[in-house]
């Protein structure tokens, strides 16, 4: 239902109206990062909203930049990147920093989602490696960046489940309460 739904309307927006929306959840999102901040982002993936114009912003203000690195199926690193720094293929057909970057601790993960609500659970794509990099940074702003059409009224919430901190979308940046 998720994946149709974001499907839906990615192609009712055609490729121009998704990217001025995409831009548009970038400018959202930006006032939200400090500076200093290492931020992970991601490549999207097929309908995903699509953090390049994000990126590219960041890029711009000398951001420290940091995309995910997946040594197997349920191992993932973040490993530090900057627009022109080669890629990789990796599992999952996913584009990934070289295994020589760096390895970094991101201060802020920027992440896809299927599903979202407001009280800041998310949906992701089943492989649970947002979920251990969480864990394992538990001081990392967690923002999640979904099309509005991702929203759900509420996620199923097993005791691990790491919420996260906000979500931006085309439409709005939505604060989830403090747990």
């Amino acid at each position: 239902m998720l994946r149709a739904r974001r499907a839906a309307l990615f192609e009712g927006l055609g490729e121009q109206s998704a990217l001025r929306e995409a831009e548009a959840t970038a400018d959202r999102l930006l006032p939200h990062i400090p500076p200093q901040a290492i931020v992970a982002l991601y490549f999207k993936i097929q309908d995903e909203i699509d953090p390049q114009p994000l990126i590219e912003r960041l890029h711009a203000r000398g951001q420290r930049l940091a995309l995910p690195h997946l040594t197997d199926r349920t191992t993932m690193y973040f490993r530090a990147w900057a627009p022109g720094d080669p890629l990789q293929r990796a599992v999952f057909k996913l584009r990934q920093p070289l295994a020589t970057a760096a390895e970094v601790a991101p201060d802020i993960i920027v992440t896809p989602l299927l599903g979202f609500d407001r009280q800041g659970g998310r949906i992701g794509q089943g492989a649970s490696h947002y979920d251990r990099a969480f864990s394992r940074f538990p001081g990392a702003r967690r923002l999640g960046y979904a099309w509005s059409v991702q929203e759900v009224e509420a996620v199923p919430h097993d005791p691990w489940d790491i919420p996260l901190h906000a979500i931006a979308t085309e439409r709005e940046w939505i604060v989830v309460p403090a747990q």
